[in-house]
């Protein structure tokens, strides 16, 4: 086959990026097709690929792409969150908070960034660790509040007399108990 044209490799990338977003990652990894040598693979590509086996669910497969894109990208926050989401699942919470922490340093005022800290921190067993994150999160973005009922990864610390308060503590001040 020959070498793909600039022209060629841009369309790719941009389908791919579209195929993402429609949740179609198998269409995303054919179109990333055009980049047969990994070692000269654009890292921008190589993370698509991460997000495309992320999104399949072969967090080991993804992380391996992941892992292609130079280290000096703390300030990709999609990276940084894609690897945390990934090593979370194979059971590597260390390396999932060390990715975050990565991502906090070049987003600090992201919101989000610190939820998924306070998450981690949480399936970790580091109670105090968490609620600091999680209640700078809520500082940052009260609405973050509302998606703690759902979320599992509170589960170790949600009959917490610490985390109750802060729960408590965060509710907007019309709907708090009076007392």
């Amino acid at each position: 086959m020959a070498e793909a044209t600039d022209i060629q490799q841009q369309r790719a990338i941009e389908a791919a990026q579209g195929y993402l977003m429609l949740d179609l990652p198998d269409a995303a990894l054919r179109r990333l097709g055009i980049f047969a040598d990994w070692e000269e693979t654009p890292p921008a590509v190589e993370q698509l690929r991460g997000e495309a086996f992320r999104l399949k669910e072969d967090y080991e497969r993804a992380l391996q792409h992941f892992e292609r894109v130079p280290d000096d990208s703390e300030k990709n926050l999609d990276l940084q969150m894609g690897k945390a989401w990934c090593f979370k699942r194979i059971g590597r919470l260390d390396k999932a908070i060390e990715s975050m922490r990565a991502a906090y340093r070049g987003s600090p005022k992201v919101a989000i960034v610190l939820y998924n800290l306070a998450c981690y921190f949480s399936l970790a067993g580091e109670k105090e660790e968490a609620l600091s994150w999680l209640a700078r999160a809520f500082r940052m973005d009260s609405s973050l509040r509302k998606l703690v009922p759902r979320e599992t990864d509170f589960d170790p610390i949600r009959n917490d007399q610490d985390f109750i308060y802060l729960m408590q503590l965060s509710e907007p001040k019309e709907t708090r108990k009076k007392t």
